[in-house]
């Protein structure tokens, strides 16, 4: 008992102070501080999902590094990964001796990161509080209504998620994140955005559980204390920012 209570402080004080670092990157809302922030992210997930992939060849860091870099100067940075993959494409066949998993971490996770850059650099800081509150809401509902309702499994890959408690996730989402959406949107049209990308952030979780499990491990990582690595904590994100972009841009 005393250790998940020590846990749950630990995983209150490392939620605490993520929390505050967006909250200090949404006041200087910069694109500098924002790139920088998200690219701090990005490199610390492509280390732990090599790990995920199996994959040891540094030349990833090289690849992401740079589109990275280009992405600050770009103003639509996902269009970067396709270059990334046609360069990563044009070595491999001329050399032959490039390993081709090195192409996995080019797609998750710094595809995710390129869209949440995109996100910002088009809609602003906004938009990524009201991605934040509908990720969140979906799994804070996901959590509890799962908790006092929950029978039904939702899947093979995440035996503990059940179906009651990620309708009650995307039920909270859809009602909760219109309150804090872009003001060019009716409350509907919030309401439907919020509740695809409620979806979005539960397949989002659900792919990385399903990386955990092919890969035998319990966390991405471990530099969060209480939450394990970077991907355990933005799994829901990094699907629900390409989602999210792809429908604003269709509806803006």
């Amino acid at each position: 008992m005393l250790d998940i209570i020590k846990d749950s402080s630990t995983r209150i004080k490392t939620a605490l102070v993520l929390f505050a670092s967006f909250i200090l990157v949404s006041y200087i809302d910069t694109l500098l501080v924002t790139w920088l922030y998200f690219g701090i992210f990005m490199m610390i997930g492509i280390s732990e999902a090599m790990k995920l992939f199996l994959v040891s060849d540094n030349t990833v860091y090289q690849f992401a590094g740079i589109t990275w870099v280009a992405a600050y100067f770009y103003t639509q940075p996902e269009d970067l990964l396709l270059l990334s993959i046609v360069v990563f494409a044009a070595i491999l066949a001329y050399t032959k001796k490039v390993d081709k998993k090195l192409f996995l971490p080019l797609m998750y996770p710094m595809a995710s990161f390129l869209f949440l850059l995109a996100l910002y650099n088009e809609f602003g800081i906004q938009v990524l509080w009201w991605m934040m509150f509908v990720v969140a809401s979906a799994d804070i509902g996901a959590y509890y209504v799962g908790r006092a309702f929950g029978k039904t499994k939702f899947c093979e890959t995440s035996p503990k998620k059940t179906l009651e408690g990620v309708a009650g996730g995307l039920i909270l989402a859809s009602l909760l994140g219109p309150v804090v959406a872009l003001e060019e949107l009716t409350y509907f049209g919030a309401l439907i955005i919020s509740f695809l990308v409620a979806i979005s952030s539960v397949f989002g979780d659900l792919f990385e559980s399903y990386l955990k499990r092919e890969a035998g491990v319990k966390d991405s990582g471990d530099i969060l204390p209480g939450h394990g690595g970077i991907l355990d904590r933005t799994d829901g994100f990094l699907f629900a920012a390409i989602i999210m972009l792809i429908i604003l841009r269709a509806v803006i």
